[in-house]
């Protein structure tokens, strides 16, 4: 007897990982408003600054729509936040690790 039911695999992490990367670009790009697509942010780029040129107001919309999204608890006077918004790609490691959604 054959389970149909096993012949379906669970996605690589690595497929994981970047499907969660488009998806969260796809949250900061609507969240923000920005004018640009999210395919063209560059995952390993800065949140901050040169990179994507966010500022402390756009990290705390950010983390707000993160939070109600995967249930990942952000503080704000957090130690971890400078590593967690770094880039992108940092963002989602911190989302996939602590996610409850």
């Amino acid at each position: 007897m054959s389970d149909k039911g096993s012949s379906l695999r669970q996605p690589a992490p690595a497929a994981n990982s970047a499907a969660l990367e488009r998806e969260v670009a796809d949250l900061i790009v609507q969240a923000l408003n920005l004018e640009v697509a999210a395919t063209d942010i560059d995952p390993d780029a800065a949140l901050y600054g040169e990179g994507l040129g966010l500022d402390s107001i756009d990290i705390l919309e950010i983390a707000l729509v993160v939070s109600k999204q995967y249930g990942v608890q952000l503080r704000a006077d957090s130690e971890e936040n400078e590593q967690t918004f770094r880039s992108l790609r940092a963002l989602v490691e911190y989302i996939a690790a602590h996610r409850t959604k």
